[in-house]
């Protein structure tokens, strides 16, 4: 069977297909093996380096659980903030003011094309020099500003292209009841663009918790991948271990946070299945323009539409 975007492959491309996953296949368990082998011979994966994670219960308590919960702690602050930020600004874009689109398209503009790093560090600094903030909660604070600033920049740009992604007629159609345009986009467009924009919300929200790890990098905040350092030179654990260990503990995180979205997505896409809303007369009443009465009857009351009447 052939469409416009897929056409099924004959029998050639089929073997095509197959020896290409085999070759595929082929390849990666070699340098599966080529990684096992280089650390096996340089003793890496001797039982005593990974120990302390499994039997040791100071390797968690003293380093990792409270790098894990400085990193859960960042990230859960910048997505609070950076959601509706985003939103917001997103939406400014699409206002019909063009100081407003001005305004908020330049300040969406400047901070996406700026690195997170740089935004981190300038913060730092201006709460170094223009604050009272301690020195042992400033990391977190220029963390959480920097994240802030660069993904609510991002996030707006998501939500403005999953609102103009609509088709025009639900607009239109929105109009046509007599909604003003604050009321179509609070309860027609944007309830409708959240499942289109929803993975590439949850993509941005996944790269801010690892962006949590710049912050230790640079800017001494103790997150997770900062633990590392202390837990090797004080605690005696393996690098390589440890490293391993911290990848697995983001990849779990990670992990959870893309099927939570995935199943709220399908859930979400299900309530969508239904025949539709149906607007009462009641609410059409409500949302009619002032000085404009609407019959739900249609023109001349045949019930053909809605028709407007001037007081």
């Amino acid at each position: 069977m052939s469409t416009v975007l897929y056409d099924t492959p004959g029998p050639r491309a089929k073997r095509r297909n197959v020896l290409l996953t085999v070759v595929f296949l082929i390849a990666l368990a070699a340098l599966i093996w080529w990684v096992i082998e280089s650390l096996a011979a340089k003793n890496q994966l001797e039982w005593v380096k990974w120990e302390p994670f499994f039997t040791d219960s100071r390797a968690w308590s003293t380093y990792l659980w409270p790098g894990l919960k400085n990193t859960l702690v960042a990230a859960f602050l910048a997505m609070i903030i950076a959601l509706p930020l985003g939103a917001v600004f997103g939406i400014a874009r699409l206002s019909d003011h063009g100081w407003v689109r001005g305004i908020a398209g330049t300040v969406v503009e400047f901070f996406r094309a700026i690195p997170v790093l740089i935004l981190m560090l300038f913060a730092n600094a201006a709460y170094s020099e223009f604050t009272d903030v301690s020195p042992e909660t400033r990391p977190l604070y220029a963390v959480v500003t920097g994240l802030v600033l660069y993904n609510a920049s991002v996030l707006a740009e998501i939500v403005r292209a999953g609102i103009l992604s609509l088709p025009r007629g639900q607009t239109d159609a929105a109009k046509a009841i007599g909604m003003r345009k604050g009321q179509s986009m609070r309860y027609v467009l944007l309830p409708q663009s959240v499942t289109a924009m929803l993975p590439a919300i949850v993509s941005q929200l996944v790269v801010i918790v690892k962006d949590t790890a710049l912050g230790g990098a640079l800017l001494g905040f103790s997150e997770l991948l900062a633990s590392v350092r202390p837990m090797s030179a004080n605690y005696g654990a393996n690098t390589i271990a440890s490293f391993t260990v911290v990848a697995v503990i983001f990849v779990v995180l990670n992990f959870a946070l893309t099927t939570f979205a995935g199943r709220l997505e399908r859930r979400l896409r299900r309530g969508k299945k239904s025949t539709g809303a149906v607007v009462g007369v009641d609410a059409v009443e409500e949302l009619a323009t002032p000085g404009e009465h609407v019959d739900p009857r249609g023109p001349g009351g045949t019930g053909a539409g809605p028709a407007n009447h001037s007081k």
